[in-house]
């Protein structure tokens, strides 16, 4: 008897050690993060206060930087709720993992066993033959109308029927919201009384309550887009969690081979970078102009506005990004984007690839009247690895440009060229004026927006 108490007592102390508190030191906040000192853990307070001062410069709304289960910098609104954007797939990605272990999903039923159909015109049979898993991959080849994408995911959706399933990627708004559907239906539970019961509670954030989800309704579709608002600091507990392989102190809260299969890449997506289960792998590449090279197996949650979860598991680092859009805001570029995360790696003392700034630069940088003759007749090629590539652009002697190769995903071929002091603008459209300070060396010409960021590297044509 007194043995069996003993063994009684061990296997009790055992599970009190195993299902306590998370602490800092396991690698995962407890119910308040726990802050370090940068050097501490080896990081340039310089070169983070660089991040910082570019962060500013691209109006973020707030960051938080996580290494080892600490916050090892933050600032901005890290408490706020915020719209997540697209961030919200990601999020969807997970839930879906947990019914999908719980066998609750398939990932090989089809749309047409599902009993999954659209406003007229509705769903031709070969359309409802796509499965669940290739509407986690965005390869559906549905392009129905959908809720909640942005008018230009609407220009760019191809026709109806061009793509046969699981032929063609495509940031399909029709396939995020149909998954949303089709858990609900599965679950019998909406997404944001999941999240927070089976996601948001279990790994302690603070500040995510069930009324920060809604759906986006309209007559385009049946199927709503469900937006939901997180904090900063809670979305990177999210991320810790993905970071860890869906384990949050001994507790696999995601199924771990299902963090693995959707953060790895099936498509070549847009700018080189891959695409997973509703997880963005990689990050921009530098087939225009360098960018930032993330170590290997990273990944991202992203959404529009500059909202931003970045996952890198060989640093044991996750980084949050978010813009406030409650209120008038401007919307970092991706090449911004990836500067700031260029400054936040090189502070961690990780080679983040070539220094794509205007103050490592060197050439000549000409003004006035010596710019414009530089440029007048000259046609400049750019982004040789580009699926379309290489593009070129001409700046016509009368000020027109013309583009001898051209993808109009970068936008219209179509605009004027001038010269204003040190910049060289094209005029797009009425509303879209675009600057760059030049930097020539030889033949060899790169293009720096106004925060000195390159934005194309390019060659000069033979005249």
């Amino acid at each position: 008897m007194y043995i069996r108490q003993i063994v009684f007592a061990v296997v009790l102390l055992g599970a009190l050690v195993w299902f306590g508190p998370a602490t800092a030191e396991d690698g995962f906040p407890a119910a308040e993060w726990e802050r370090v000192a940068p050097a501490e853990l080896g990081w340039s307070e310089t070169e983070l206060a660089q991040a910082r001062f570019f962060s500013d410069q691209i109006h973020s709304s707030a960051v938080v930087i996580v290494q080892h289960g600490k916050v090892v910098a933050e600032w901005g609104n890290t408490t706020k709720p915020m719209e997540l954007a697209s961030i919200r797939k990601s999020l969807l990605s997970a839930l879906i993992g947990i019914a999908v272990s719980d066998h609750l999903i398939k990932l090989d039923s089809t749309l047409g066993e599902l009993g999954i159909d659209d406003n007229p015109p509705g769903l031709t049979g070969i359309e409802k033959s796509a499965t669940v898993r290739e509407l986690l991959e965005a390869r559906s080849g549905v392009y129905h109308a959908a809720l909640y994408e942005t008018p230009d995911m609407a220009k760019m959706r191809p026709p109806r029927g061009s793509h046969p399933p699981g032929t063609f990627w495509y940031y399909n708004n029709w396939d995020f919201n149909v998954l949303g559907t089709i858990y609900e239906h599965a679950t019998g539970t909406d997404i944001f009384e999941a999240l927070d019961q089976k996601i948001a509670k279990p790994i302690g954030m603070q500040d995510y309550r069930q009324q920060d989800g809604s759906y986006v309704r309209g007559e385009a579709s049946i199927h709503p887009a469900y937006a939901i608002r997180m904090s900063a600091r809670d979305l990177a507990r999210f991320g810790l969690l993905y970071l860890h392989k869906g384990n949050w102190a001994g507790h696999q809260i995601v199924p771990r081979e299902w963090v693995e299969e959707s953060t790895r890449s099936y498509s070549k997506a847009v700018f080189g970078m891959g695409y997973g289960y509703l997880w963005w792998i990689g990050f921009l590449g530098g087939d225009v102009a360098p960018t930032v090279t993330l170590p290997e197996g990273s990944f991202m949650a992203q959404g529009a506005g500059g909202q931003y979860a970045l996952v890198v598991p060989a640093l044991d680092l996750v980084v949050v990004h978010r813009v406030d859009r409650d209120a008038p805001y401007v919307e970092p570029s991706f090449r911004n984007m990836a500067r700031l995360f260029w400054l936040i790696l090189k502070a961690d003392g990780y080679n983040p690839g070539p220094d794509a700034s205007l103050a490592a630069a060197t050439g000549e940088r000409p003004r006035g009247e010596t710019l414009a003759a530089n440029f007048k007749g000259k046609t400049i090629s750019f982004g040789p690895k580009l699926k379309n590539g290489p593009l070129s652009m001409r700046f016509e002697p009368d000020g027109r440009m013309t583009y001898p190769h051209w993808d109009e995903s970068f936008g219209p071929a179509t605009g004027t060229w001038a010269v204003a002091g040190d910049k060289l603008c094209i005029l797009i459209s009425a509303a879209r004026r675009r600057c760059y300070i030049p930097v020539l060396n030889g033949e060899q010409i790169e293009l720096f927006d106004e925060l000195g960021v390159m934005q194309i590297a390019g060659v000069a044509l033979p005249q």
